[in-house]
């Protein structure tokens, strides 16, 4: 049984007993969203995440590329891997860099 996270994503076809999980386990979301490009799958049960945002320079009035990297917790019943679009949402610290959780993985 899945709980209502307050997100209109679709939902992962399979349960698990991750805690950190915002669809089976006791984390709640708030705050921001973020979609990228999953640039790292190493790391257990965490991915990083490349973001790319234009910046506006009004001395020259031009915009330049911006590129920040985020660490998120990938729960057990969602299948990620590198090069995915995902959608992250923004949760409590899960531990010194993690602070955000898969939500969705994008086609």
């Amino acid at each position: 049984m899945t709980k209502n996270i307050g997100l209109k994503v679709k939902e992962p076809s399979r349960e698990c007993t991750d805690i950190h999980c915002p669809f089976h386990g006791r984390l709640s979301i708030r705050g921001k969203l973020f979609d990228g490009k999953v640039t790292s799958d190493k790391a257990r049960q965490t991915i990083t995440l490349q973001k790319e945002l234009p910046v506006y320079f009004s001395k020259f009035k031009r915009y330049a590329r911006s590129k920040n990297t985020i660490h998120a917790h990938v729960p057990e019943c969602i299948d990620v891997e590198s090069g995915d679009h995902v959608l992250t949402a923004e949760c409590r610290p899960i531990s010194k860099s993690v602070s955000y959780v898969v939500v969705e993985v994008k086609a």
